[in-house]
């Protein structure tokens, strides 16, 4: 890394680092070169095959936004010719795979009234998670098209989504590791300054987007806004860990009524059975009565 890195001498923790959503968004937004050393990892390409690049949803950095919109989310168009959709997520609100369904079926209509459908660009919507999709099949990183389920035809190669599990950075292939999807990873996950030193050695692209980040991590506005998303991540952590226990207390008690009721069920049927062997014993006691009295 240069003698000039802004980076070369911090120490300690990273106050906010790219987990946090906002930060993810300012440092793409700030450093094109950082944008594109991310995108072209992503996509399997050299950084030189992207000869354009842009964010069509760009925010004022420090400026206040609407938790409510999707305004975190980085819209790209790629060399006038590709789109793609960027997020990072770091709570597991259970609706990604429907989440990122409608950030794609919403990139995908983008014609104009009487324009050709083969105008339609290629999307790709790729979810950069800390936490595992699909804890059955968990993978570091992995790329969903439309296919014949039975021949495994590719439908259309104009719609993908992928998913980057930063929980599973040990499971990146040699391909992810060629690339560099594996150090970004570690970028993101990073908690020192030191480690992210270690992690961008010898990376044009990633020591630029290192760098922006300490530079944005000094600026007071967008710390401002970086804090009030963590709060906000916090706050929605908690209420789906409660939402989670409620159900739980929910599903637990549901399943104790139906025990209860089948037990009941069960001492309804025996005392009907009581009742039946009484009327039998009863019968034949009346029937032996009236033969001794006979």
């Amino acid at each position: 890394m240069g003698k000039e890195s802004p980076i070369k001498d911090a120490k300690g923790t990273i106050d906010y680092g790219m987990t946090n959503d906002y930060m993810f968004r300012a440092t793409l937004q700030k450093s094109k070169k950082a944008l594109i050393g991310l995108t072209s990892v992503l996509l399997h390409l050299q950084p030189e095959q992207i000869m354009s690049i842009e964010i069509t949803n760009p925010i004022i950095l420090g400026e206040t936004i609407d938790s409510r919109t999707y305004v975190l989310d980085v819209n790209i168009v790629l060399n006038n010719n590709r789109m793609l959709n960027l997020e990072m997520q770091v709570n597991n609100l259970h609706d990604w795979e429907e989440r990122s369904l409608c950030y794609l079926c919403g990139d995908f209509s983008q014609l104009n009234e009487g324009e050709p459908y083969k105008n339609i660009k290629p999307v790709l919507n790729i979810g950069i998670l800390d936490y595992t999709l699909c804890k059955e099949e968990p993978k570091f990183y992995a790329k969903y098209y439309f296919f014949d389920e039975k021949t495994h035809r590719l439908y259309s190669d104009k719609l993908g989504i992928g998913v980057l599990d930063l929980t599973q950075i040990a499971m990146a292939t040699e391909e992810d590791k060629m690339y560099g999807i594996d150090t970004w990873a570690r970028i993101f996950k990073a908690k020192t300054w030191e480690e992210l030193r270690m992690a961008v050695k010898n990376n044009e692209y990633m020591e630029e987007a290192v760098e922006t980040m300490y530079t944005l991590n000094a600026d007071k506005t967008v710390r401002q806004q970086c804090e009030a998303r963590r709060r906000a991540e916090i706050e929605e952590k908690y209420l789906q860990d409660e939402m989670e226990r409620l159900t739980k207390e929910k599903d637990e008690l549901t399943k104790k009524m139906n025990q209860m009721t089948e037990e009941k069920d069960q001492m309804t049927k025996d005392i009907d059975r009581l009742k039946q062997e009484s009327d039998i014993w009863k019968e034949k006691y009346e029937k032996l009565l009236a033969e001794q009295n006979a």
